[in-house]
Order: structure tokens, then C-alpha cells, then sequence
């Protein structure tokens, strides 16, 4: 039997992710997954591949929105990050190559993540109004997504991590991979193969392998990266296809539902 174990949000691009029992299913991925990002003084979108800092700031539910602390900076009081901004400060940011219309977040917020950073920072948000797609070679539903990658979600099996960090001289944890849905049962990377799948009642589509990168390397807590390039390292020697290190599956939905931690997981068709 097959069951969704982990839900994972990621309110903020790039920083910690916030474990749910709950979310909601809307046509850019979990409700609130992504809708904020930070960007430089130049608005270019800002990951853990180039400042792997990022993972030392930590995410944490609140009422109406998130508090955000720094792992390693108890003199930085906690900064409370509403769900969503108001369209009083606007701007265009670039994430990848796209062009992304914005709200920007308060000048707090700004200021604190500024001082976290070392840098200047600006804390734009997503509006409902914004229209951003999915890849166009695998979208010919229209489908759109938030300030994630390309897809709205990703889709991890308990078992493909067991398998790898049986290879592994140190164990991993899930969180490397930053998946949204997590699921239990089946031999590892059974989901290569699957094109629909169904958790609860609510129907997916797997589209594609998701190409890890170098935040795989990057440790959650620390923000210490892997010295010996693992777990990308190992994987490579096993799940490389071409020039890419697979891990994971890309996976489109329906724009509406409810997921809950323990839905039963039933796939519908194959490749």
C-alpha cells in the first residue's frame, strides 16, 4: 500500500520548509508554497545554489503568516512574514528567464533579512493576478506555478531515500531534497515510471525527473556544504541520465483539493 507520509510548504523560496498535516491544493502547488521570494538589488531571484546562508534561516507557522529566525543569530528577533502582501510597493523580478511581476514586502522585513544576509535584500511577493507557466514543452494543460523551479510540486518515495543512503558513508535527511509530497510503500523509484497517479481523491500528473543540483550538498541546519559533494556524489554514479543527476518527480495538478498526511496513494497509469 501506498500512503502520504510528509506534506512539506516552503512559504519563502529557498529557506526552511514547514511541515503540515494539511494543505490545500491550488493551481500553483500547496496553498502558500512559494509565493514569497527574496531577490538582490538587482530584483534576480537568490537561491541556496549561490548563498547557501539561506538555509540558516528558519520558518516557522504563525497566526495569518510565518515567522522567520536565524539559526545562528539569536540577537535577530524573530520577523513575522504575513501570508500575503498588499499591492502598495510593486516591482518586476527575474527568476530563471522569466520576467515576474511582484508586490514587494514591507520595509522591515527588507531591512531585517538585509542585516541577516549582509546584503541588500528586497522580500517580493505573488500575487493571484500573476501568471507564471510551467515549462511549455511539458504544459500542455496551461498549467502555472509560484516562485518554485518549473513545476508546483515534487514528488519524493521514502524508499528512494533508504536506497541511497544505504550507499551513502553519512546518511541524508529528506529535508536535502525539499519535496512537497512524500509517500511510503513500493520498491524505490517506482514513481520513474508513473504518468497519473491519485492521493486521496485528488489526481496528479507525474511529468518528469527532477535534476538535482547543488543544494542537495548544502546541510539544512549548518548551511555547511558536503566537502565530499554528497549525496549528489553517489548519485551520480547511479541515477544519471546524460549530464543530469535525477532524484524525484515533477508533477502537475488538477488546481484544487485537499491533501492530508495519510491519504492512500494509488497509481492510475504507467509510461
Amino acid at each position: 500500500m501506498l500512503t502520504l507520509t510528509q506534506l512539506f510548504l516552503y512559504p519563502i523560496k529557498s529557506l526552511g520548509g514547514v511541515a503540515v498535516a494539511e494543505a490545500e491544493v491550488t493551481a500553483r502547488g500547496l496553498r502558500h508554497d512559494r509565493r514569497w521570494l527574496l531577490v538582490d538589488a538587482q530584483n534576480q531571484f537568490l537561491t541556496q545554489r549561490q548563498h547557501p546562508e539561506l538555509a540558516l534561516l528558519a520558518v516557522a507557522p504563525a497566526h495569518n503568516g510565518w515567522l522567520l529566525s536565524h539559526r545562528q543569530r539569536p540577537e535577530l528577533l524573530p520577523l513575522f512574514i504575513p501570508f500575503e502582501a498588499t499591492p502598495e510597493r510593486t516591482l518586476f523580478v527575474t527568476i530563471w528567464d522569466d520576467l515576474v511581476w511582484a508586490w514587494r514586502g514591507d520595509a522591515v522585513a527588507d531591512a531585517w533579512l538585509s542585516r541577516a544576509l549582509g546584503r541588500e535584500i528586497r522580500l517580493v511577493y505573488m500575487s493571484d493576478m500573476v501568471r507564471r507557466d510551467v515549462e511549455p514543452e511539458h504544459n500542455p494543460d496551461g498549467q502555472i506555478v509560484s516562485f518554485a523551479d518549473a513545476y508546483p510540486f515534487l514528488l519524493i518515495g521514502e524508499a528512494a531515500l533508504a536506497d541511497l543512503n544505504q550507499r551513502l558513508p553519512t546518511p541524508v535527511p529528506m529535508n536535502r531534497f525539499r519535496p512537497s509530497l512524500v509517500f511510503s510503500g513500493g520498491p524505490a523509484y517506482d514513481d520513474d515510471a508513473w504518468a497519473e497517479f491519485r492521493v486521496g481523491d485528488v489526481p496528479f500528473q507525474a511529468v518528469k525527473g527532477c535534476a538535482r543540483c547543488v543544494l542537495t550538498t548544502i546541510d539544512q541546519q549548518t548551511a555547511a556544504k558536503s566537502p565530499q559533494g554528497e549525496p549528489l556524489r553517489t548519485l551520480a554514479t547511479y541515477r544519471s541520465i546524460g549530464s543530469k543527476v535525477m532524484f524525484g518527480q515533477n508533477v502537475t495538478g488538477p488546481g484544487h483539493g485537499h491533501l492530508r498526511v495519510g491519504d492512500a496513494v494509488t497509481v492510475l497509469s504507467r509510461q
